[in-house]
Parts: C-alpha cells; sequence; structure tokens
C-alpha cells in the first residue's frame, strides 16, 4: 500500500491529477482514473471513485494497488479536424454539425475526441480517460469553435477558467418569435427532465444557469440572435430559449412541433471565443462564419 499526504499547495486539486504528479508509481492520468474507478483509492480512510473528487490540505490518500495499465478507453480514429488553431498547450477546433464531441451512447469510435487522440497520441493522458482534452462540449448537431487543452497543465488551467467566467462563449442562433426585450438575461436553474431523462429542463432544484441574449435583427416572424453563455449546463441555450417561448429553430428537441423546411438541425453555432491563453496570458480571440447549409436557410428566411 502507498499513503501519500496532501499539502497546502495541492489542496484543492483533483484527486487523479493529485495522483498523477505526486504518486511515484503513477505512468498517465488514464491509468490513474482506472484505479480510482477499481476501488483502489482511499481518502482519510472512506473510498473514493471519482476521479473529480476534490483533496484538501492533510488528507492522507491511500493506494491499494498497482496502476491499471489497460489501453486508453478512446480508439484512436482517422476524424477530420478543422483545427483552426495550435500550439504546445491548445487548440481550437471549428467542429461541424452531426460529429458528437466524446464517445457515448450510439457513438463509440466516430467522435471528434477519436479524431483528437490520433492526431495528438498524448491527448490520452489528459484530462479525463473518456474525454481526454476537452474543456466544453457543443451539442452533436450544433457547430462551431471548441477549446482542447492539449497539456495537462492548460487542460486544468482552462477548466478553472471556465468556472471562473473567464472564457467567452458567443452563439450565433435563430429563434421562433421575437422577443419583447432586444436584450435580455434568461436566469433559471437548469436539471434532468422527470419526463423524459434524455432532456434537460427547467427546475427549481436544478444548477444555477444563465444565459444573456441579444436581437440582432428581425427575420419575418423569426429573430437572429447574438447568445452568450454565463454557465455551461447541457442543452442551455436550446433549453432557455424554449422556457421563455422562442426555441431555437430546427430543434427537434426542444420546440419539435415548429419545423423549418430544408433545416435538418438546430439553427446553432458557436461562433466566437475569446480568452488569454493559459500559457502566456496573451488575450486570444476566434471567430467562425456559419457553415454553409445555416447561410442557406438563412437565405431563406431572408
Amino acid at each position: 500500500m502507498t499513503l501519500l499526504t496532501v499539502t497546502s499547495e495541492q489542496a484543492g486539486e483533483r484527486l487523479d491529477s493529485f495522483l498523477t504528479y505526486s504518486w511515484d508509481a503513477a505512468e498517465s492520468r488514464s491509468q490513474v482514473q482506472k484505479t480510482i474507478q477499481n476501488g483502489d483509492v482511499k481518502v482519510d480512510g472512506k473510498l473514493v471513485t471519482r476521479s473529480s473528487t476534490k483533496v484538501n490540505e492533510g488528507q492522507r490518500v491511500s493506494i491499494t494497488s498497482a496502476p491499471s495499465n489497460d489501453q486508453p478507453m478512446v480508439a484512436t480514429r482517422d476524424i477530420p479536424l478543422d483545427v483552426v488553431y495550435e500550439d504546445d498547450h491548445i487548440a481550437v477546433i471549428d467542429k461541424p454539425f452531426g460529429v458528437a464531441v466524446h464517445p457515448g451512447a450510439g457513438h463509440v469510435d466516430d467522435t471528434l475526441v477519436n479524431g483528437a487522440v490520433k492526431r495528438w497520441p498524448h491527448l490520452a493522458d489528459v484530462g479525463e480517460s473518456d474525454r481526454p482534452g476537452i474543456i466544453h462540449r457543443l451539442d452533436k448537431d450544433t457547430s462551431g469553435l471548441m477549446i482542447l487543452g492539449l497539456s495537462a497543465y492548460a487542460h486544468q488551467r482552462l477548466l478553472n477558467m471556465i468556472k471562473n467566467r473567464e472564457i467567452t462563449r458567443i452563439y450565433t442562433a435563430v429563434v421562433h418569435g421575437i422577443p419583447d426585450k432586444r436584450e435580455g438575461i434568461v436566469d433559471a436553474p437548469i436539471g434532468r427532465s422527470e419526463h423524459n431523462r434524455l432532456k434537460q429542463a427547467v427546475k427549481e432544484d436544478g444548477r444555477p444557469s444563465r444565459t444573456h441574449y441579444r436581437v440582432d435583427y428581425e427575420l419575418g416572424d423569426f429573430a437572429y440572435l447574438e447568445i452568450e453563455l454565463e454557465t455551461g449546463r447541457m442543452h442551455q441555450i436550446r433549453v432557455h430559449m424554449e422556457a421563455i417561448g422562442h426555441p431555437v429553430i430546427g430543434d427537434q428537441t426542444y420546440g419539435q412541433s415548429r419545423k423549418i423546411p430544408g433545416l435538418n438541425r438546430q439553427f446553432l453555432h458557436a461562433s466566437r471565443l475569446e480568452f488569454a491563453h493559459p500559457i502566456s496570458k496573451k488575450p486570444i480571440l476566434f471567430t467562425s462564419e456559419l457553415p454553409e447549409d445555416l447561410q442557406r436557410i438563412l437565405r431563406t428566411l431572408k
């Protein structure tokens, strides 16, 4: 058995990150996560199986086995990636619609992450073993800009930046109807729907969620919006827009009764990212034009 003590400098770290850098037997973060998931790690004598558990100063962490030598959970596949920026620490990818971000139900080896691990093999050891490098996600049928952390330090720093709202994420959307206010904030907690476990919903006991929107212009019975996320819950924009009576057009899950001919997915695109580089601290800005399928719908609506 190995016994480690959390120092003041390590306080607040994730358990998997703490072990990766403190446990001499650890070879990679994905192996450490396997060890945790297998029930071989205790914190102050209590079994812990969540890699994301935060450790506190003075806690004693015990490991009762050697790290697992299983292969990374994510298979490598030659998935095309539109990389708009890359250095040793981060990458920014312009994701097409129809591509899932990481493996899950119905998508095992055809995701963005499968292609990312193929392009950057070391990424398998950065972040969660089933979603390496991921900082934030886009729905499968939402297109646009995403950040990947390519090094362990940059990945953790970017996660903290997301949590502390230091990354500006702007989306473009077209919604049904014209909001009464040209600018507004939807401040409504979101949680799992009690009626459909595959959906999210506004719930009193949900997680705090805030979405900022601005009407750029009107398109007859529709509105072209610029939307900024303050928080980043699953399906947040789609849930909040439906909640105020203006669902995103083309959305077959939220507001699915209102279909637009020729539109085969929700009109939602991650169009701008703005943040300080996690290593150099220099401000950087990325923008993405609407993809052709959304431009075509826009021309039709105009």
